[in-house]
């Protein structure tokens, strides 16, 4: 890789690490949140499904304009936007004006998601790129440790507030760094003129639509364990939002090695879905013993496990399209299938908030995410079929 490609990747990686601080303080301060804003959890998920609706809606015309223009200044404008936002949200005390915020907020971090992913793959060789696009949630997850430690000390001293606006100042600074030294690397091909009604093409493939449907599933289970695991723990757990910090920086610091773990075994296997469907067999164990375990000690070896495969397929499922139907609309595909990903995240966040409050536990929402780790494992067994066929043609 050449010296503008290694900046690039440190750059787009540093950004991921600046964005996550906003992102998970969120669920961190969720406890807190609630006292100040005197919300329920069913009000708290509402928060998460706005911010995730716009950012689903905004998917495919974000790997759009990726395709079309190039993945380095969406991405620009899509951390500048959102840290603006992240800055005015420590400033609101009004719930519906909180709502409004996460909407608005939720579009620019859709700037983020398919030019980052297309950006870092674009610099990596085909037979690298699960890899690449592993490597792009590696920050974050960095982030969300470092987040973990130091939210906790910062709040106690300072409180969310003040913590959540100095990390979006951050995320300020992050973005024009990256602005300074981030660059594409020489097109191959004239600038991508696939239409944007053509997305509705994509369609007519039917991987696609196994994908998508993998896609689904996998930030349902995600938005599970992420967004609502420090609530699980502070309250059905009875642990201080301290001591659910030390927990979740625990479990990030397992999660981030493992996303580019799982990249790499793809690579090496060649058998993306055998890998997807091995993370979601253990993830269909692992939700359910997150809410039947009693035992704290066993909990956390339950939460490693969980925080070692909550992402491990992540390369793996968002490479299969484009081994199929080409790097040419790398963007819009990615978009495409994130879009499906993230309805999965609008109805997990507000579904498992409404479960807490009508029962009084989170357990039937995670046993529920278990059942779609099953249907899950169904669908990659028919995506193994599927990529063979569709692999073959090419070759015959």
């Amino acid at each position: 890789m050449s010296r503008d490609g290694v900046r690039t990747t440190a750059l787009v990686i540093l950004c991921q690490f600046a964005h996550w601080f906003t992102y998970a303080a969120i669920p961190l301060f969720l406890p807190l949140i609630l006292e100040d804003l005197q919300i329920s959890f069913t009000q708290a998920g509402m928060l998460s499904a706005a911010g995730t609706l716009s950012y689903a809606l905004g998917q495919v015309p974000a790997g759009y304009l990726a395709d079309r223009y190039g993945p380095r200044r969406p991405f620009f404008f899509g951390l500048l936007g959102w840290s603006v936002l992240s800055l005015a949200f420590g400033l609101i005390h009004v719930f519906w004006l909180a709502l409004l915020n996460q909407f608005v907020a939720g579009l620019f971090r859709a700037l983020l998601f398919a030019p980052g992913l297309t950006l870092l793959a674009s610099w990596f060789p085909p037979g690298r790129r699960a890899t690449a696009m592993s490597l792009y949630m590696l920050g974050g997850f960095a982030g969300s440790v470092v987040l973990s430690l130091v939210g906790p000390l910062l709040v106690s001293l300072y409180g969310w507030r003040a913590a959540f606006i100095f990390f979006a100042v951050l995320g300020i600074g992050a973005a024009f760094l990256y602005k300074s030294g981030a660059k594409e690397p020489p097109r191959p091909q004239p600038a991508q003129q696939f239409s944007l009604l053509g997305v509705l093409g994509l369609f007519r493939y039917p991987i696609m639509l196994v994908c998508s449907g993998l896609q689904f599933i996998r930030f349902s289970v995600f938005t599970a364990f992420n967004f609502w695991l420090p609530s699980l723990l502070v309250a059905d757990r009875g642990l201080s939002v301290q001591a659910a910090g030390l927990v979740v920086a625990m479990s990030a610091a397992f999660m981030a090695p493992s996303i580019a773990i799982g990249g790499y075994v793809s690579d090496r296997l060649k058998n993306p879905p055998l890998v997807i469907g091995g993370a979601l067999a253990i993830l269909a164990c692992t939700s359910t013993l997150l809410v039947a375990v009693e035992s704290i000690p066993l909990l956390l070896i339950v939460i490693v496990v969980n925080a070692v495969f909550v992402q491990f397929y992540f390369g793996p499922l968002f490479i299969v399209p484009l081994e199929v139907l080409g790097h040419r609309i790398a963007g819009t595909a990615t978009g495409f299938a994130n879009l499906f990903a993230n309805l999965g995240g609008f109805l997990t966040a507000y579904v498992l908030g409404v479960v807490k409050d009508r029962v009084g536990t989170f357990t039937w929402g995670f046993v529920g995410i278990s059942a779609l780790c099953l249907v899950g494992v169904t669908l990659a067994v028919i995506l193994a079929c599927m990529r063979r066929r569709s692999l073959a043609v090419p070759a015959a």
